[in-house]
C-alpha cells in the first residue's frame, strides 16, 4: 500500500479508497495524494472537496480510481 501511495504522490494519480474514521463510519473517497509520512497522509479529497490527512492506519484499502467513461 505505501508504495502505491507514494507512486500516485510523485505522479497526481487519482485513488479510490476506503476509509474508517474514529467514529468507525466507513466511507468510500476519491483522493489525489500530495504527500506520504510514516503514520498519514495528505491529500485533496474529492468528496469533501477540501486537503485532509488521513491515518494510514485508518485506510482498509486502496487502489487506482476507475476512470470515468466519456472522460
Amino acid at each position: 500500500m505505501n508504495s502505491l501511495l507514494k507512486r500516485a504522490a510523485g505522479s497526481r494519480q487519482r485513488l479510490e479508497m476506503i476509509y474508517i474514521n474514529k467514529s468507525g463510519q466507513l466511507s468510500q473517497r476519491i483522493i489525489k495524494v500530495i504527500a506520504v509520512t510514516d503514520s498519514a497522509i495528505k491529500a485533496y479529497c474529492y468528496h469533501k472537496r477540501q486537503f485532509r490527512t488521513f491515518l494510514l492506519s485508518n485506510i482498509l484499502s486502496v487502489a487506482p480510481a476507475r476512470q470515468r467513461r466519456g472522460a
